[in-house]
């Protein structure tokens, strides 16, 4: 018994060999003693408890390893696109929520101004998505039910965007305003600035007892664009396709497949198959272009795989009057544009100028740098005009009717603030206005952006002027007041001044983007004091990034982005509706 206390008492030692020599020890101590066999069973655990426990005490535990800092930060880089994807999702969440539930909309005061607003293109959709309904009576008139995003638009010829993706309909945009506003599918026929009414015609195929009216205003807004330009050249209108309306890109694309099904006809002859795939484009600018660049892509990369024997056989020729194609961007990115068309076989013919047009041909006069003149006829399946604005019938009519309009040919001309020549309650926007900028979808939407802050302003101006009026009437009538209105008086003619010192409207260039095919596009942007010019693939996402930003609702954005998937992943629609 006293060698197993000296046992015990030697494994107390901090140490963790000493704790194992002392376990070996009495491990002999037990085994080898004859007189300590007689040691009970309840003994031997009671020992070998207090050893364990003993040897537990004794054994430090292994350090942690010191983690490094830069580690630390380092850990929360694979967190970041979690947080930015559920970031992601729970703002388009939100948005699809406020597009599907808008909320109450108050009823129209009848002692309030009636704003008519003609037409829904980029003007007038602008104007309406910043004006505080809730000050006028405001009625849209328009035979489109509809806002089209026309950028988008040369995309839908070919398949790779659907056509509903990019409309956003009228009704849609018009629930979403403060105060409840009326619109008619309808064509305005003719506007009495004597009168002060719009007549209007119901031009749709399914028609009721009345058909025609007319629509007094008080204030009216002309933003009814243009209509497709033909310099009077003979069959331009019976056999050219147009490119500015939805029905015109489902035109075109039944066309094309049209082309390339009957070029694939049994026993069709090598000169009519090389016309019938023969698409000429007339028209350098930005629509002409990405159309010119869609169609190359089309055939490349759906038609080759699918029709083979024919895909090579396939030709797209572009017309431009002027020297050179987007005479808008720089001449650094004409020349990359002209380049990037050469290498995907797209020919471009400049200084050309079509003169007629027949059921199968083009005829058109080439200005050599000689200075002489070249008439060549070129065959072709499908021709596209994508050039020139001309006036349409209501405006036309309304100019005639202004004397101030007499000398004005290219549409309505308006003063810095976008009021018609020669009255004082019409307005105009867009394309049908003559306010000595292009007429681009860019130059529309910030016309319409000024003239809903215009009109805020007016409104404001008359309930602060009218409420001026009601304080000086009843100024020194109640004992002890004439102090506190006085000072509200001056608070409002504060107000007043700051708000009637509104600024000419004065456009702003932010810059020009065209998409050229082959996954590349050019784009000009206004940087600081200068331009940036940029073009290639990088370019085509950032075009891409900016048209989808451009696109008018949460629900447009979603629809193109899933048109885009689809066609990488399937390819595009060849079927034909």
């Amino acid at each position: 018994m006293a060698s197993t206390s000296r046992a015990l008492g030697r494994l107390s030692a901090p140490s963790m060999g000493v704790a194992r020599l002392q376990t070996q020890a009495v491990s002999r101590l037990l085994s080898s003693a004859p007189r300590r066999a007689l040691i009970s069973e309840s003994r031997q655990v009671a020992v070998t408890q207090q050893i364990r426990r003993a040897h537990t005490e004794t054994t430090p535990l292994p350090e942690p390893p010191k983690e490094r800092r830069r580690f630390r930060k380092l850990r929360w880089l694979w967190r970041a696109p979690l947080f930015a994807s559920l970031a992601g999702i729970a703002y388009v969440g939100w948005g699809v929520y406020e597009e599907r539930n808008p909320g109450p909309q108050v009823e129209p005061d009848p002692s309030k101004k009636t704003l008519v607003v003609l037409g829904t293109g980029w003007g007038s959709v602008s104007l309406l998505k910043k004006l505080d309904t809730e000050h006028y009576n405001v009625i849209v008139i328009s035979p489109r039910n509809y806002f089209l995003f026309t950028p988008l638009l040369p995309s839908c010829t070919t398949g790779l965007i659907e056509h509903r993706s990019i409309m956003e309909p009228i009704r849609t945009i018009l629930r979403h305003k403060k105060a409840n506003v009326k619109f008619y599918e309808a064509e305005a026929s003719s506007v009495d600035p004597e009168r002060k009414v719009v007549r209007v015609l119901d031009t749709s195929e399914i028609r009721g007892d009345v058909v025609e009216t007319e629509i007094p205003y008080d204030m009216l807004v002309v933003g009814v664009g243009a209509e497709n330009a033909t310099f009077g050249i003979p069959g331009v209108r019976e056999h050219t396709c147009f490119l500015k309306e939805i029905g015109d890109a489902q035109r075109i694309r039944k066309k094309i497949m049209d082309c390339v099904e009957t070029a694939a006809f049994k026993g069709q002859s090598q000169e009519e198959i090389d016309r019938l795939l023969h698409m000429v484009v007339v028209g350098g600018g930005p629509t002409g272009v990405e159309f010119a660049g869609e169609l190359q892509d089309f055939f490349e990369e759906d038609i080759k795989k699918l029709i083979p024997d024919i895909a090579d056989r396939f030709r797209v020729t572009l017309i431009e009057a002027l020297p050179n194609v987007l005479p808008s961007f720089s001449k650094q990115l004409i020349e990359y544009t002209e380049s990037t068309f050469k290498e995907e076989k797209i020919d471009i013919m400049t200084k050309t100028m079509v003169k007629r047009v027949t059921e199968k041909t083009v005829e058109a006069e080439i200005s050599k740098p000689d200075g002489t003149r070249e008439k060549i006829t070129l065959p072709y399946g499908l021709l596209v005009w994508a050039t020139g604005n001309a006036v349409r019938p209501v405006v036309k009519d309304l100019m005639e009717r202004i004397p101030a309009q007499k000398d004005s040919r290219r549409g309505l001309a308006v003063n810095e603030y976008l009021v018609v020549q020669g009255t004082r309650d019409i307005w105009a926007v867009g394309d049908c206005a003559v306010a000595g900028y292009a007429p681009t979808a860019q130059v529309a939407s910030q016309e319409g952006n000024f003239l809903a802050g215009l009109f805020n302003n007016m409104a404001r101006t008359e309930v602060l002027e009218q409420r001026v009026r009601e304080l000086s009437g009843s100024l020194n009538l109640a004992p002890g007041n004439a102090a506190e209105i006085s000072k509200e008086i001056e608070e409002h003619e504060r107000q007043l001044r700051r708000i009637k010192d509104i600024k000419p409207f004065h456009y702003s260039h932010q810059g020009s983007l065209a998409y050229i095919g082959s996954e590349k596009a050019v784009a000009d942007v206004s940087w600081f004091n200068g331009n940036l010019a940029s073009g290639g693939s990088l370019t085509f996402l950032f075009w891409r990034s900016a048209y989808l930003s451009m696109c008018f609702s949460t629900r447009n954005r979603l629809l193109v982005i899933n048109d885009w998937v689809k066609s990488k992943l399937f390819g595009r629609d060849v079927s034909r509706e």
